[in-house]
């Protein structure tokens, strides 16, 4: 299982959200380049970036933000929030992101979806953002009536490389992630799943690989408020500790 650092940014900064909610807001850095690379030196192997201006208005705002931060470091980057449309996707792939996260769209234009995957295969992954099982969207300001799992099976059959997995309720809250809603998603689904949202410390790492197909686990308000040390995560994830 490997662990990935986020980097949330919000009018070119680096935050963390409470349950999504835009106006409990903390900011941890005026310079998400410099946090991006220091997350690179503590031994990340993966970053996730999500742009939550494009998250909450459909429209990417950060986008000089993420470039920069592709050019600062040589580890793969995955980004999302905002990403509506072809042309965006088309735009972040030409700066040499890795992987591109499809949330809002995925729910309500799987087509899409479907297209991208076709032709970028292996490099589109479905955020998946739910709140008691239902699938919410729009910065998870809206939840609809599509259910989680079933979605996620809709979005594997669509081509995706993987999915990332939310648990809204959970999210910045340091309660400890959901860990029979991780299994039930991990185990319906072949291709890989990412788990978000609620690690507070090793313990939770721990209990994450218990669950046998679990690929990834994204933590961000642990690692900025010092609960989670990023070296000690990533060897407990490795069994080196």
């Amino acid at each position: 299982m490997i662990i990935i650092p986020a980097i949330d940014l919000k009018d070119g900064k680096c935050v963390r959200l409470l349950q999504g909610k835009r106006e409990e807001v903390t900011v941890y850095s005026d310079d998400p380049v410099s946090m991006a690379e220091h997350w690179v030196e503590l031994g990340a192997e993966l970053l996730h970036v999500v742009d939550l201006d494009g998250a909450f208005t459909g429209e990417q705002r950060n986008f000089s933000k993420i470039e920069a931060i592709r050019k600062a470091i040589d580890i793969p980057i995955e980004v999302g929030g905002g990403i509506r449309d072809m042309e965006r996707i088309e735009q972040l792939f030409s700066l040499g992101v890795d992987r591109v996260i499809i949330g809002t769209t995925a729910a309500q234009n799987p087509d899409m979806v479907k297209i991208a995957c076709d032709i970028f295969p292996g490099k589109v992954l479905a955020g998946i953002d739910a709140k008691d099982g239902k699938v919410a969207i729009k910065g998870w300001e809206e939840v609809t009536e599509l259910g989680a799992v079933e979605f996620a099976l809709e979005m594997e059959k669509a081509g995706t490389a993987g999915i990332i997995y939310t648990d809204i309720s959970r999210d910045g809250m340091l309660t400890g992630p959901n860990i029979d809603a991780m299994a039930q998603m991990a185990y319906t689904l072949k291709i890989p799943v990412i788990a978000s949202g609620g690690v507070s410390k090793l313990d939770d790492i721990r209990n994450l690989m218990k669950i046998e197909n679990l690929w990834g686990v994204i933590t961000g308000k642990a690692l900025y408020s010092g609960s989670l040390d990023l070296t000690e995560a990533i060897k407990t994830a490795k069994g080196e500790i």
